[in-house]
């Protein structure tokens, strides 16, 4: 798939989840079909729910799951909040730009450039909060992200990045 083809696959991924709403209770709802998902599929990842202000709302961690994952979970979340964009946009960004996080006067260890990060926007809103994933490979994080923020939603024939799926 070519660079600008996966551009604008995201892009229509971030389009289509996008929430009526979004309360501590949807937080609860959505954070429990991520832990069913990595519960039923023995996926060993850490899953992140928090509010553009950094408060927490939803975290599991699955069994397998490492220590690392959550120093990843803070640096998609800086991301995501930074930019206002899932952490795969902004790779998919660098990448297109030739650029890195460090030529852009980021700070690797605060952000990221991979995906995993995916931002929670509420249609009358804006940007409200942003669900992380982190323990797999950063396609498949972010596969995880789409496929239970539709299922979430109720939005079908969302268009998925091309991975090995867990």
């Amino acid at each position: 798939m070519e660079l600008s083809q996966q551009i604008a696959l995201v892009e229509s991924q971030e389009e289509l989840l996008q929430f009526d709403h979004f309360s501590n209770r949807d937080a609860w709802e959505l954070g429990k079909i991520f832990a069913e998902e990595a519960l039923g599929k023995e996926i060993p990842i850490a899953i992140c729910i928090r509010t553009m202000s950094g408060k927490t709302l939803f975290h599991f961690t699955a069994e397998g799951s490492n220590r690392g994952s959550q120093d990843w979970i803070d640096r998609k979340f800086n991301t995501v909040q930074h930019f206002e964009t899932s952490t795969l946009a902004y790779s998919l960004f660098l990448k297109k730009r030739g650029k890195t996080l460090s030529e852009r006067g980021l700070d690797p260890t605060r952000f990221v450039d991979c995906g995993g990060g995916f931002p929670i926007v509420v249609r009358s809103a804006g940007l409200v909060g942003a669900v992380m994933v982190s323990g797999l490979t950063d396609l498949e994080d972010h596969d995880v992200l789409v496929r239970c923020i539709s299922r979430y939603l109720g939005v079908e024939n969302v268009p998925h990045y091309p991975t090995k799926n867990p």
